[in-house]
């Protein structure tokens, strides 16, 4: 018997320690200092609800043409040409000083066939 009384007492004294840590005041409420005035945000509101494509998200839209000075020429002849680059599947770190041998760049280089 003593001993769930003992239990109790804990419990209680327990239960008021933590409710008196936990306890907040009420300080009413707090006033908001904004920027704008309520007819600023209204009128922003109204036009961010008029404003075109308001629902679509911004990574579905499209971004329209690039203004870009190439030509198309010069652009497909530089495709070509590192088509055309033989080490183009080439790693550095693969070879010594981490820097791929020019003659593979050119396309010089030769096979050997073993002699038999």
């Amino acid at each position: 018997m003593k001993t769930s009384k003992i239990f109790a007492v804990a419990a209680l004294s327990f239960a008021a320690l933590t409710g008196a840590v936990h306890a907040e005041e009420y300080q009413g409420v707090l006033d908001f200092q904004g920027q704008l005035s309520r007819a600023e945000v209204q009128q922003q509101a109204v036009a961010a609800a008029h404003a075109k494509d308001q629902n679509i998200p911004l990574h579905a839209r499209s971004m329209g043409a690039l203004q870009n000075p190439r030509d198309r020429a010069s652009v497909q002849a530089e495709a070509v040409a590192a088509a055309h680059d033989g080490a183009q599947n080439l790693e550095a770190g693969a070879f010594a000083d981490s820097q791929i041998p020019t003659n593979l760049h050119t396309g010089a280089f030769t096979t050997q066939n073993a002699g038999l």
